[in-house]
Formats: C-alpha cells, structure tokens, sequence
C-alpha cells in the first residue's frame, strides 16, 4: 500500500518524490492461531473465508459482536508452517486477545485442536513505488514472485525468521516485515542505509490510507457500525454469507439487500478542510451525519474526508454541506479511493 508519510507530505512532497518509507508499526498486535481447527475457531469470531485462504495468503477480515458491530478490523493470513498469523490493532490489542483467547479456551474444552501464542515481534513497514527494490537487495527470495496479501518467512539483510507480508495501509506497494524484537534496530538501521527510505510516523500514514479510502478503528469504524454501513461488505466471505454462521449474522446479512441507515461515503471539498466531528448537512441546512477522518489530501491539493451520511445522501456526485470552524462549505460525495492504489499482483 502506499507510503505512511504524512509527516513528510506536511513539507510539500508528493507520493511520487517518496519513493520508499519506513514506519515503525506500534499500532498492531501480532498472534498465532494453531492446530488442526485453527480456521473453525478463527471463524467462529471473524466475517471472513478464512477456509479458502490459499496457502501464504492474507486477507482483511473483521471481528464482530452479535449486535453487528465491528469489534476490530485485522489480517489473517493462512500460513504454509500450519498457523494462522493474525495481525490486529495494538489499541484493541486487550480485547482482541481476551477475545481470541476465550473462544480457543471454549474449543479446548470440547476437546478441539487448537492453540494461540502471542507473537513477540517489531513490524516494520516499508511502503512505496520503490519498497520492493529497496527490500530485495537485502532478502534472496524473489520478491517479483510475492502478489499482494501474500506473505513468506526469510533472511531479511542478517535477520532471519522474518515473515514479509505484501500490504500495508497506504494504498501504495510495499511490505510490512514482522521480525524478531531483537533484529528489529539492525533491521530498520539496514533498510536506512539506502538514501531512498525516509522514517515516517503512524500520524505520517494518516493522510495516505485517507487518499486510499481506508478506515481507522476507532474513529471510521467502532462497535456502533456494522460491515456494510461501514461500507465493507466486501469483507464478508460469499460462503459465510450464506451460512450466517458469525457473529452479527442475523443483522449484518440482510443489510447487504437493503437500505441501511447510515453509510460511509467520501466526501471532497473546497476551502478549509473537513476534520473528524466536523457535521455534515444537507443543502437544506439540516444535520445529516458527521466527518469521522479529514485532511487535505497531498497528492489532490484538495480537502478529503470520510463521514457516515443516511443512505439517500450517500450516492457519488451528491451536494452536501459540511460545518468547518462553525462556516458552512459545499462539499461532495466522492468515490474512495480518492487516490487509485498501487497493489503489486502478479500480471
């Protein structure tokens, strides 16, 4: 996805000039399901095809409540070593985990295979045009061979028993490298030595997963919005669907053929740029919904956001109005990604 920089975007540069970025991820807990009912437990809590994972592939799924509401968004990859690798958000890092940790236990106890075990290890990003470049000169696996949501275990520049995933969350190509806490100040001092990678921020990578149209827990997406008002029904496997045997099936499957009542949208404006909290109302003036991410996109040199609008407003090319430094401005709903995204597949 692409580079996590908002910090350097701040300075005037566009996406184009940075070819290759580096973050240090705090914002992610990693674990391991395993055993032979890893993906009947990973299923019991998650919207997500986990069976027909192929082997090293990853997907972005949800953990949800019965209520429909999104308990925390993660990615499962179904690992060729017989585990699954589950990446979650570090800020719901104690649910996530009390939550995994209990259904294992209740599998356990009917006499299920199946453990968990907490991954101890740095994930370091490396996203951009040129990550992949940056990256093969210090691995000796062919990185062409690696599509995005893929991942494989390898020597990364001395650090063995790395697992590089193809992902990110800017939008851009790039890796995310988990890799033992010990190698992790070699690793990222190795990646650094090549004048093409910057250091960035989690608050640098905020402009970019907003040009991508990618949510934020917490503040796009919570336990108050459901996958499809969240606009990811995507997320939900077809073969789930139909069994609506997750959490929230009942409320979330016959959403998908209907009108919700809010939806998340994109919006594009003019002027000052919108900011989470900012209101959202129709051209008649009345309150409609509200801007949950905002900021001027660097690459558009425009003000992008996203915002949760009832469902009649929620067509692109809609007017609405939004409420900036309490003064009224025309903005309009837009299509996400603002900015196309640049997944490495294979051709």
């Amino acid at each position: 996805m692409r580079p996590a920089v908002s910090m350097v975007a701040r300075l005037g540069f566009r996406l184009q000039e940075l070819p290759s970025v580096l973050g240090r991820r705090l914002s992610c807990a990693q674990t391991k399901i395993l055993g032979s009912d890893r993906v009947k437990v990973m299923e019991s809590i998650v919207v997500g095809d986990i069976a027909e994972l192929k082997p090293n592939q990853g997907t972005l799924s949800l953990f949800t409540n019965e209520a429909g509401g999104i308990l925390d968004d993660l990615i499962v990859t179904n690992t060729s070593e017989g585990y699954l690798y589950v990446v979650s958000n570090a800020g719901c890092c104690d649910k996530d985990l009390a939550l995994m940790q209990n259904k294992v236990r209740e599998f356990q106890n009917k006499g299920s295979d199946v453990g968990l075990e907490v991954v101890d290890n740095a994930l370091l990003a490396l996203q951009g045009p040129t990550a992949a470049q940056v990256l093969q000169a210090g691995v000796a696996d062919d990185l062409r061979k690696l599509p995005f949501m893929t991942s494989a275990v390898m020597e990364v520049f001395g650090v063995s028993g790395c697992r590089v995933t193809r992902c990110g969350y800017t939008g851009e190509d790039g890796v995310e490298i988990s890799v033992p806490a010990a190698g992790a100040v070699h690793l990222a001092a190795a990646l650094l030595e090549n004048p093409e990678v910057k250091l960035a921020g989690l608050a640098a990578r905020d402009s970019l997963r907003l040009e991508a149209g990618l949510c934020l827990y917490g503040k796009d997406i919570d336990e108050r919005t459901t996958p499809v008002e969240g606009s990811l029904g995507w997320t939900l496997g077809k073969r789930r669907r139909a069994a609506m045997d997750f959490p929230g099936a009942k409320v979330i499957v016959p959403q998908l053929k209907s009108k919700v009542q809010q939806r998340r949208v994109g919006l594009m404006c003019e002027g000052a740029p919108m900011r989470a909290h900012s209101p959202i109302l129709s051209t008649e003036g009345t309150v409609i919904g509200t801007v949950t991410s905002g900021c001027p996109s660097p690459c558009l040199k425009r003000n992008v956001a996203m915002g949760y609008v009832p469902y009649e407003y929620s067509r692109p090319g809609t007017l609405l109005l939004v409420e900036v430094r309490r003064k009224q401005q025309m903005a309009v709903v837009s299509k996400m990604p603002f900015v196309p995204t640049n997944y490495y597949t294979l051709k």
